[in-house]
């Protein structure tokens, strides 16, 4: 078997195929880059998933090596991200509040998360991300960022964060401020400080990790627990050995409902990061495969007690930006996580709590695109309101309700869309048998007798009735009336029956004032499913053109 093959049936196969050693130094340094990143960010997501910090050394190198052999992208890392782990979270809370229930259905919410994936990939559904409007998402990714910061600043400030949704745990954090710990606020305030101003200055240095390790090394020598300030405790070493979610059969129906909409905002993540890569270096990333590999990455990553992850967009630029060009980033940085999880987890004994929540809240900042919102309000306001009401969403009704909130939005915005179809009138171009707006041509002519329209778009049972009716209306304004109705179907690739029967009750209507309907440009596949329906025998072999000329000429009598 060729590369080639190889790499169509298991991309691995392709690339590994044909790695060149020089490429070798690229991606050690972003692979050297990338776990410095996953190290201190999975220890912070699995706290934010409501799991042990050793459950993320479990799933990051599964997570890493099941992407290497499958994905398509050559720059995407997957991993446990900010977004798919408080998504985890708020869908194991709906099933339990027990911690002790937390692992269990953590792991099988990714298996059935990677099913729903897998399947939808292997079915060729990668489309349905595209309807998943960006404002909604803006807006939802707004109010997750502001929800994980509020929860994380308990940390920072050494109380319990409460419950309910971002305006309960707000009050409840604000309240009691006679109970913050200084010591606690002082280290949160000084790893904030500290991560943006590495940021800031030094970019291509690790600063979550320096400032982890900080934190580790600051905490043994000064005694912060005897402070007061919180620690994360005790890690076990953690190597990734398989073991199936133990959790009753009903819990896996019941967690069902959240995994879609956990699914579709894992992959949106996933490929948005995988598409921008792909076209900054002239790649190509097919949605259908991509699908796929995230859907078997979780189900991996679920059968070794791990939790959903999806692609991050800080590693994976962070490793594309030393050097990384290949998978082979994957695979080695799997490799170094494996051995940390292995060997070196009793030095995260130490590690201040409200430094995993100052890296949370920097690594999730990302989300508050302010900027967008103020490029909505100057450009366009309904984007605006969108996105408002996706981030209100969130944070009235918290995590899930505001995603299927922005899910719905996104769907009532796709169907306003295609259902406002403009109807342009058509006349024809100088010199030519070609037909085109009046509008856009001045020079286009009109033929008396015959008004010829065009709906600008494919026709489906949310809009035919609006172009039924804006028809009307030009009939009734034209300043003669017309013997003839030209209906130009170039956009239209199918034709349900709902259309047709719309079709016909125009062409009825029509009838009633003495005017003739002639559709021109009646696509094949439409075609057959005209011939199926009473129009066509209606319309007759006259009232089908294969052209707007032709249809004009046979109803002002011409040759056709």
């Amino acid at each position: 078997m060729s590369a080639g093959q190889g790499g169509r049936n298991l991309p691995v196969a392709g690339w590994l195929g044909t790695y060149r050693k020089g490429r070798l130094r690229g991606d050690m340094l972003g692979a050297l880059t990338a776990w410095a990143l996953i190290v201190p960010e999975s220890v912070a997501y699995a706290q934010i998933a409501g799991v042990p910090p050793q459950n993320a050394f479990y799933a990051a190198p599964v997570a890493l090596l099941v992407y290497a052999m499958f994905g398509r992208s050559n720059f995407l890392i997957i991993g446990a991200t900010s977004a798919a782990a408080v998504l985890s979270a708020a869908a194991v809370s709906e099933i339990s509040g027990d911690p002790r229930d937390a692992v269990g259905l953590s792991a099988a919410l990714a298996v059935v998360v990677g099913a729903v994936l897998l399947v939808a990939g292997l079915a060729r559904l990668g489309f349905i991300t595209n309807f998943l409007a960006e404002p909604a998402l803006v807006g939802f990714l707004f109010g997750m960022a502001l929800t994980i910061v509020v929860r994380q600043g308990a940390k920072l400030v050494g109380v319990s964060g409460g419950d309910g949704n971002f305006f309960e745990r707000l009050w409840t954090l604000l309240s009691r401020a006679p109970d913050w710990s200084l010591a606690t606020l002082a280290v949160g305030s000084a790893a904030l400080a500290l991560l943006f101003l590495l940021e800031r200055f030094v970019p291509r240095l690790p600063a979550a990790l320096i400032v982890l390790v900080l934190g580790l090394v600051l905490s043994a020598a000064l005694g912060l627990e005897h402070h007061g300030v919180d620690t994360v405790g005790t890690i076990p070493s953690a190597v990734p050995v398989p073991h199936l979610p133990g959790i009753p059969a009903e819990d896996w129906i019941a967690l069902a409902a959240g995994a879609l909409g956990v699914a579709l905002v894992v992959f949106a993540e996933a490929f948005s990061i995988a598409s921008r890569f792909a076209r900054e270096h002239g790649q190509e990333v097919d949605a259908d495969r991509e699908m796929a590999a995230v859907g078997l990455s979780n189900i991996a990553v679920g059968l070794f007690r791990g939790f959903v992850v999806s692609g991050s967009a800080s590693r994976s630029a962070a490793a594309a930006g030393a050097g990384g060009r290949t998978p082979m980033v994957s695979l080695i940085a799997a490799a170094l996580v494996l051995l940390t999880g292995a060997l070196l987890t009793p030095l995260f004994t130490d590690l201040p709590e409200p430094v995993l929540g100052a890296i949370v809240i920097v690594a999730v900042r990302g989300f508050m695109r302010v900027g967008e919102l103020r490029r909505y309000a100057s450009h366009d306001r309904r984007s605006l309101w969108v996105a408002l009401t996706a981030l209100a969403g969130v944070l009235l009704f918290d995590l899930l309700p505001g995603l299927l909130l922005a899910v719905a939005l996104s769907l009532v915005l796709f169907i306003a869309a295609a259902s406002l179809r403009n109807v342009a009138v058509l006349g024809r171009l100088p010199g030519t048998r070609l037909y085109a707006d009046t509008v856009q041509h001045a020079d286009a002519a009109t033929t008396p007798g015959v008004l010829a329209v065009r709906p600008d778009g494919s026709l489906f049972f949310g809009n035919v009735n609006r172009v039924r009716l804006a028809v009307r209306d030009q009939v009734a304004g034209a300043a003669s009336p017309p013997r003839a109705v030209v209906l130009d179907l170039t956009g239209s690739y199918r034709l349900g029956i709902p259309v047709l029967d719309a079709l016909d009750e125009l062409r009825e209507e029509l009838a009633r004032k003495d005017i003739t309907l002639h559709l021109a440009h009646v696509r094949a596949r439409a075609e057959q499913d005209l011939a199926q329906h009473p129009l066509a025998a209606h319309l007759g072999p006259r009232g089908l053109h294969h052209t707007v000329d032709d249809a004009v000429s046979a109803a002002t009598g011409g040759p056709v």
